[in-house]
């Protein structure tokens, strides 16, 4: 199966090439497996409706620190996360399932206000804790969450449906998950030299809440369904713009101009990030943890959306020779790389 003859660092594969090197003799037997790896969801045949299911993993030291994320708020994030994969796929969530691997340092009172931000985010977004599994842990906290749900056929989104002169289309703003980690950064940097030093917050709700508490769009979804518009193309936005334009770009065989002025960055993003000396438009093309949906839509659909004040036209599919390029604000041609989340990058 596999042939590897010298050892091999994992990061240089990077956790998508990681998962294509280790699934790519894996073929799809049986009959109620429509989709498998490669989307955001995978997808199940078992009658009328399709079935998706998306599971991800969240480790102590690497996705999160306890330092600065309430349990609470950690168990509400955990959800989040799950539920986007499901609505990046044009479906609607119905149940997760929830495992934990704790240490002793652990007592009961901070896994309770987990679960209590877990229990929160069920009740917002209309889903059920249906089972899961509990595990002693040596290295942390381990938490890892599958989400369920459900899309007729032919309202599943994909990657692999952009078309060239297809619009792409961002919700929300950009960047703001990433330059809020770096302000909690900060200040607990601040606070580990002084702990008399209490951090300095104020006035930045808006950025911290963004990476302690997502929101994944389920709203989104309901609009494109209310307005009768199926996007031609959609992923969630989890590892930053540039990584997840690329995705589509790769599976739908095609590329890409999005234009720089056009990506939305909230104004507390931008002079924040300012602050940090960090270029605003770098954060929303490499931060990630935005959870907003990045998807494409026919030009003849431009109507429905174009009064949207939650939807941004950030450019187009071009030709797959032209490749992936980020138009700038003076007007140069910049060809966009994925420089977002890496999970094994040393």
């Amino acid at each position: 199966m596999f042939e590897n003859k010298e050892r091999t660092e994992i990061e240089k594969l990077g956790e998508f090439g990681l998962i294509n090197h280790l699934t790519q003799h894996f073929k799809l037997e049986q009959s109620s497996s429509t989709k498998g790896i490669g989307d955001d969801a995978a997808v199940l045949d078992f009658g009328k409706q399709k079935t998706l299911v998306s599971t991800d993993m969240l480790l102590e030291g690497i996705h999160f620190d306890l330092a600065y994320i309430p349990f609470k708020h950690l168990g509400y994030k955990a959800i989040q996360v799950n539920l986007s994969d499901i609505y990046a796929m044009n479906g609607i969530a119905s149940q997760v399932t929830v495992s934990i691997g704790l240490s002793s340092r652990f007592p009961l009172e901070a896994i309770e206000e987990l679960y209590e931000g877990i229990q929160i985010a069920c009740k917002k977004y209309g889903v059920d804790l249906v089972g899961g599994d509990t595990s002693s842990s040596k290295q942390g906290l381990i938490i890892s969450v599958t989400s369920i749900g459900s899309a007729d056929e032919k309202a599943i989104c994909y990657r692999d449906g952009a078309e060239e002169g297809d619009l792409i289309c961002v919700s929300g703003d950009l960047g703001a998950a990433y330059i809020g980690l770096q302000l909690l950064e900060r200040e607990k940097q601040i606070f580990l030299e002084n702990p008399n030093i209490q951090p300095d917050l104020e006035g930045k709700d808006y950025i911290v809440e963004r990476q302690l508490k997502p929101e994944a769009r389920k709203d989104i979804i309901e609009y494109l369904r209310s307005i009768k518009l199926k996007p031609t193309a959609m992923i969630d936005i989890s590892d930053g713009l540039a990584s997840e334009i690329k995705h589509i770009c790769k599976a739908s065989q095609k590329g890409c101009h999005i234009y720089e002025e056009k990506i939305p960055i909230d104004p507390m993003t931008y002079d924040t990030a300012r602050e940090f000396g960090i270029d605003p438009t770098t954060c929303a093309l490499n931060g990630g943890e935005d959870y907003e949906l990045l998807f494409t839509i026919k030009q003849a659909d431009y109507d429905k959306i174009k009064n949207s004040p939650d939807i941004s036209v950030i450019g187009h599919i071009t030709d797959l020779a032209s490749g992936c390029q980020l138009i700038s604000k003076s007007g140069n041609m910049h060809e966009i790389k994925a420089q977002g989340w890496n999970a094994f990058k040393a």
